[in-house]
């Protein structure tokens, strides 16, 4: 089985280097303020001019302005947007036209009626990804690194190609793709030392044990 990985929150040259070093398809930006993996756009410019054009390169927003997402655009010239917040499929569609980019919409899930709920987006959206639903007092929509019933998506048939997020890691990669089926998987927590602080190492036993499944 081929798994499309994305390693998620990068914000340091060592950190992208790891992610395309080690073969991740996918790289993500956070441009989030409140988390700790945020990354303003100069930043994000110079880290992007190491992303080679064969890795797609995620801008991952919340709930964003058209102004915003237009500065992001323009500093990192990012191949996807990732939707993270609750954006309803009619502003998706909007981001989609007015950007040119491809989307990814995460859904947030601890039911399975959240998981019917994807296909409200199949008509607007690239991609979807499922992450676990945030607990009331977090303060982040994503990255918190908790899991959720992988066996939700066993039976899913989506129109769209889908990630699988939330609380993986190198250790629970094997039970959680063949729990889910999933085909791409996207971490962040899981390879990071302290939150926001990405570990190569960990990025390296995560690509290493998805090459292997």
């Amino acid at each position: 089985m081929n798994i499309g990985v994305k390693i998620c929150g990068l914000s340091t040259r060592n950190d992208v280097d790891a992610a395309v070093h080690g073969g991740a398809q996918f790289v993500g930006f956070m441009f989030f303020p409140p988390s700790p993996r945020n990354v303003h756009p100069e930043l994000a410019s110079d880290l992007g001019l190491h992303v080679p054009k064969s890795v797609k390169k995620v801008a991952v927003v919340v709930n964003p302005s058209d102004e915003e997402i237009a500065v992001i655009l323009d500093s990192l010239n990012a191949d996807m947007l990732q939707l993270h917040g609750n954006e309803s499929p009619d502003r998706v569609a909007d981001i989609r036209r007015q950007s040119g980019c491809a989307i990814i919409k995460t859904i947030s899930v601890s039911s399975t009626e959240d998981v019917s709920a994807a296909k409200q987006y199949e008509g607007v959206a690239d991609m979807l990804l499922y992450d676990a639903k945030a607990q009331a007092d977090d303060a982040l929509p994503g990255g918190n690194a908790y899991a959720f019933d992988w066996t939700l998506l066993a039976d899913i048939n989506p129109a769209l190609p889908w990630f699988l997020a939330g609380g993986l890691n190198a250790g629970n990669l094997a039970e959680a793709v063949s729990a889910s089926g999933a085909r791409h998987v996207d971490v962040s927590s899981g390879v990071e030392t302290v939150r926001g602080i990405k570990d190569p190492q960990k990025i390296a036993a995560f690509l290493s044990a998805a090459g292997g499944l």
